[in-house]
C-alpha cells in the first residue's frame, strides 16, 4: 500500500467515502477507478489558524508504481504477532506443563496473557482486585462513603488504574505492536477511530466493558483469571535464585518458571516482597502535585477561538510544561476533558487523587494533574524503596487536612498562589469568543468525592514542590488565557502518577537481573507509562516466554 499524508478536511467538511476517493485521487493524481481499499491511518488537528483536520492514508492501487516513482513511499507491513508466525510443530513443542503465571490485570497484564494464550499456552492470571463489575461497585461505595476497600479499589482490579481514567491511548513510544494493541481493544468494544486518532482515548465507560471482553476472549483461549488472589511470595531455587512458581494469599502454591510481574506502579506490599527476596530494583524518578480544575468551556474556547462551539470538535485538552528558576520541571498530565476528580487511595489512612472522564467528556469541569519532578537525590537515606515512603508521608499529610475521612484538602488558585490581579483582559476575550467568563467559573463546583475541605495545600506538599507550583501556575495563565483564575480550585494529592521503583530486567530476554524466570513489566516495573505502552510491553514479554519455552 502507498502512504499519502496530509490529506485535509476543513472543520464541518464531512469525512464520507467519496470526499475521501476525490481527495487522494487528486494527491496521488490518478483516477478514482485505481484506489482499491484504504485506511485512515491518524487524525490530527491544525488549529493555529482556521481547524484543519489532516489526515494520513494507507492506500492499495491497482498499479502503484507510477507512484512510487513520483516519490510516494510504501506503507510499513504490519507487525505480525509471534503467534500467527508460528508453526503447528512449534505448537506442539511448547512446553505446555510449564504454564505463565502472570501477576497482575491491568494493560501489561491484559496483553501479555492474551498473547500467551493466542500461542496455545493456558496462563493463569492472579489479580488481587475484584472483577470490574464488581470492582465498579466497590469503587462508587468508596465515592459515595469513604469506606475503602484495600484490595479492591480504583488502583487494583480487572483493568488496573487505567479503569478509571480517561482511557488515554497516547504514547510517545515507537513500536509496530501498537497497531495490534488497537486493533485488539477496537474488536473487544473500544470506538473504531481509536486506530487512527491522534490522542485517541475510550473513556472509562466504554473501557470498562472493553477489559471485560478482552478477559472472555483469553478465557476462551484457555486462560484462567483468579480474581481476589494476592501473590505473597516467590518460589526460589536455592541453587541459582531462579523462579520455580509463587505461593498465593489462599494458601496454594503454583509452579511456574515463567512468572510474569505486572503489578502497576501501587503494588507496595509487593514491591516489600521483593526487596525482602532481594530483587534487583533501583530508585528511579516520579512526580508529585495536585489537580487543578477549570470549566470546560474555557479550556474549549482557548484552544479552538470562535470554533469552540462546534461539535465536531469534542472537549478540548491541553498539555503545559515549565522550567522553574530553580531548575523545577512542572507539567500537566493525565488532562481528563469534561471530567472528574477522583478518590485514589488504596491504602488506609493515606489519600490520593487522580482524574477521570467518560467517552463523551460532557461534564462541566476539565481537569488535570499539575506534577512537579521528584528526583532520587530530593529523597532521603539509600533504601531501594524510599520513593514509597515518601509518597506515604505526602498522603498521610492529604489524609490529615482533609480531616481523615477520605475528604479531600483543595485550596483555590488565588488563596493557594496568593495572587489578586485583575482578569479583565481576560474577560474581553472570552467575551469575544461568546463565552461569559464570570459566568463559567462562578458556576463551577469541585467533583471529588466523597466531600471536599478548604486548607492551606502548603502545609501537604513539600516546599520544593509548593514553590514550584506557585511559580509555574501564572506562567501556565500566559498560555491560556485563565488558568491562573482564583477561582480555579487545586485537589491534593496526586502521588501515583508513575512508580518511584524499577524492577531492573535484562534487555534481551526481559527477565529479572537477579531471578531468571520473573519478568517485570509495565508500569509497575518502571518501563511504560500508560495503557498502550504497557500493552504493548505485555506483548513483548509473552512474545520473549514463547521463544524461551521453544528452546
Amino acid at each position: 500500500m502507498i502512504r499519502v499524508n496530509e490529506i485535509k478536511f476543513k472543520l464541518g467538511e464531512p469525512l464520507v467515502h467519496a470526499a475521501i476517493l476525490s481527495k487522494l485521487s487528486k494527491k496521488l493524481k490518478i483516477k478514482k477507478d485505481m484506489i482499491l481499499k484504504y485506511n485512515i491511518i491518524r487524525e490530527s488537528i491544525d488549529a493555529r489558524k482556521e481547524v484543519v483536520f489532516s489526515y494520513v492514508i494507507d492506500v492499495d492501487l491497482a498499479d502503484e508504481r507510477d507512484c512510487i516513482k513520483r516519490g510516494f513511499k510504501l506503507a510499513p507491513l504490519p507487525f505480525l504477532s509471534i503467534d500467527k508466525s508460528l508453526t503447528e510443530k512449534q505448537r506442539d513443542e511448547l512446553k505446555k506443563e510449564q504454564m505463565p503465571v502472570v501477576i497482575g490485570f491491568g494493560p501489561a497484564g491484559i496483553f501479555a496473557a492474551l498473547q500467551l494464550a493466542k500461542a496455545g499456552l493456558k496462563p493463569i492470571v492472579l489479580e488481587q482486585g475484584e472483577d470490574v463489575d464488581s470492582r465498579t461497585i466497590t469503587v462508587e461505595k468508596f465515592w459515595d462513603t469513604g469506606e475503602l476497600n484495600t484490595q479492591s479499589n480504583v488502583q487494583f482490579g480487572e483493568g488496573g488504574a487505567g479503569t478509571f481514567s480517561d482511557g488515554k491511548l497516547t504514547t510517545r513510544i515507537k513500536d509496530p505492536r501498537i497497531e495490534m494493541v488497537m486493533e485488539v481493544l477496537v474488536r473487544n468494544g473500544a470506538p473504531q477511530n481509536i486506530i487512527y486518532k491522534n490522542k485517541p482515548h475510550i473513556g472509562t465507560d466504554l473501557l470498562k466493558k472493553t477489559v471485560k471482553n478482552i478477559r472472555l476472549e483469553i478465557e476462551s483461549l484457555g486462560g484462567e483469571i483468579r480474581f481476589g488472589t494476592e501473590v505473597t511470595d516467590l518460589v526460589i531455587s536455592v541453587h541459582d535464585n531462579s523462579i520455580k512458581g509463587v505461593v498465593c494469599s489462599d494458601g496454594t502454591t503454583l509452579s511456574s518458571s515463567y512468572v510474569v510481574a505486572a503489578v502497576g506502579h501501587s503494588s507496595r506490599k509487593f514491591y516489600e516482597l521483593l526487596k525482602s527476596r532481594n530483587v534487583a530494583m533501583e530508585r528511579k524518578p516520579f512526580a508529585i502535585g495536585l489537580r487543578i480544575e477549570h470549566p470546560q468551556v474555557i479550556i474549549n474556547a482557548s484552544q479552538y477561538g470562535n470554533n469552540h462551539v462546534h461539535d465536531d470538535l469534542g472537549a478540548a485538552e491541553y498539555k503545559l510544561t515549565n522550567r522553574t528558576s530553580n531548575g523545577r520541571n512542572v507539567y500537566s498530565f493525565c488532562m481528563c476533558p469534561g471530567g472528574e476528580v477522583v478518590a485514589s487511595a488504596s491504602e488506609e489512612g493515606r489519600l490520593v487523587v487522580n482524574g477521570m472522564s467518560y467517552y463523551k467528556r460532557d461534564l462541566y469541569n476539565a481537569n488535570s494533574a499539575l506534577l512537579v519532578n521528584v528526583d532520587p537525590s530530593d529523597l532521603e537515606g539509600e533504601c531501594v524503596l524510599e520513593g514509597i515512603a515518601f509518597q506515604r508521608r505526602l498522603e498521610e499529610n492529604a489524609y490529615r487536612a482533609g480531616g481523615e475521612d477520605y475528604n479531600a484538602p483543595i485550596e483555590t488558585v488565588g488563596e493557594f498562589c496568593g495572587q489578586n490581579k485583575s482578569f479583565e483582559d481576560v474577560k474581553s476575550i472570552y467575551s469575544k469568543l461568546g463565552v461569559n467568563y464570570d459566568q463559567a467559573f462562578d458556576a463551577m463546583k469541585a467533583t471529588y468525592r466523597p466531600g471536599i475541605k478548604s486548607v492551606k495545600l502548603k502545609e501537604v506538599l513539600p516546599s520544593f514542590a509548593f514553590e514550584a507550583l506557585v511559580e509555574s501556575i501564572p506562567k501556565f495563565g500566559q498560555k491560556i488565557k485563565g488558568f491562573d483564575d482564583p477561582r480555579a480550585i487545586l485537589t491534593g494529592i496526586e502521588s501515583r502518577s508513575s512508580a518511584p521503583v524499577r524492577i531492573l530486567r535484562e534487555s534481551e530476554t526481559m527477565s529479572s537481573f537477579s531471578h531468571r524466570g520473573l519478568y517485570p513489566i509495565g508500569e509497575g516495573a518502571g518501563y511504560s507509562g500508560g495503557i498502550t505502552s504497557s500493552a504493548v510491553d505485555g506483548v513483548k514479554v509473552a512474545e520473549q516466554i514463547i521463544i524461551e519455552m521453544l528452546k
